[in-house]
């Protein structure tokens, strides 16, 4: 599923590409990407209006119009928004699911295999804080995201810190695997209650998000599955991933085979010497292997 790295990957794309552009065409191929709007009326209330600021919010893609109206855009897990100089050849977009055409001839295309994705209008007057209050929270690139408000939003949780930090009311965009590559940075296990770490883990935690989401944003995303960014180019995180998809290889710090288990209902990767299990479970004998650094990766 793209991440925020991925979104902000794409929206930084758009923007210079966008702005000031005009939409002259809507064309929905699937209704179901703007459920429960009407086709028709989705439609009408783009075509004519200009392109003032593109956004993102969390995992949300956002194209703020003249006219104060929104469109939102969730990729979930297999959308694609693809942007062309002009209009897509026939098949260029396999899933195609809209068209969105501008009045410099180019065009912006939403394909989407699983059709989980979804796209709508935030009509003009709404007030966005409110808006998004309870739905996404902090945002993990901001400067207020401190180490002390990492502790304020985790206070009190009993839950595991890894299913605290894919609440997306919580911390916004952070998604499995960046989750699972800034607890290996900051050296806490996926299954550590999330209100009880120290003063010290909250501040490594807090430098880890930070760090694996601008790591990511400079490689253009990861494309492990379906994800291609704005322009239908691979990303290249994929390559500088520690741990995250790499059960049954050495740890890139200590040489520790990289264990694989399911919190939250999610495939979790981790080492079990770099990040200790608070059952206290001891690291199984023969688990450890020479250090080897794998290609793309440091310390």
């Amino acid at each position: 599923m793209p991440e925020l790295p991925e979104v902000e990957t794409i929206r930084a794309q758009l923007a210079p590409r966008l702005t000031g552009r005009t939409i002259t065409a809507v064309a929905v191929t699937d209704p179901l990407l703007v459920a429960p709007a009407d086709v028709d009326e989705f439609c009408s209330a783009l075509i004519g209006r200009a392109v003032r600021r593109v956004r993102r919010r969390g995992k949300y893609l956002l194209l703020e119009f003249d006219s104060g109206a929104v469109l939102a855009l969730h990729l979930r897990m297999t959308g694609r928004v693809h942007w062309r100089a002009g209009p897509p050849s026939d098949g260029a977009e396999r899933f195609l699911r809209a068209v969105f055409g501008f009045d410099d001839g180019s065009s912006v295309t939403f394909g989407d295999a699983r059709r989980f994705g979804r796209a709508w209008m935030i009509p003009a007057g709404t007030g966005l804080r409110e808006y998004w209050r309870g739905r996404v929270g902090d945002e993990p690139l901001e400067d207020g995201f401190t180490a002390r408000r990492l502790a304020e939003l985790m206070r009190g949780r009993r839950v595991a810190i890894k299913t605290a930090l894919l609440n997306q009311a919580l911390v916004a965009g952070l998604g499995n695997m960046y989750v699972d590559e800034a607890l290996f940075a900051a050296h806490v296990h996926p299954l550590r209650p999330a209100g009880e770490l120290s003063e010290r883990e909250y501040r490594a935690l807090q430098r880890g998000i930070r760090d694996r989401l601008r790591v990511a944003i400079a490689a253009g995303g990861a494309s492990i599955d379906t994800y291609r960014d704005g322009l239908g180019e691979r990303g290249q995180m994929q390559a500088q991933l520690r741990v995250h998809l790499h059960e049954g290889d050495p740890c890139p710090r200590c040489g520790t085979i990289i264990a694989k288990s399911v919190v939250g209902q999610r495939g979790t990767y981790w080492c079990p010497a770099c990040q200790p299990d608070p059952t206290g479970a001891a690291v199984p004998v023969g688990s450890r292997r020479p250090r080897r650094v794998r290609e793309g990766v440091s310390g």
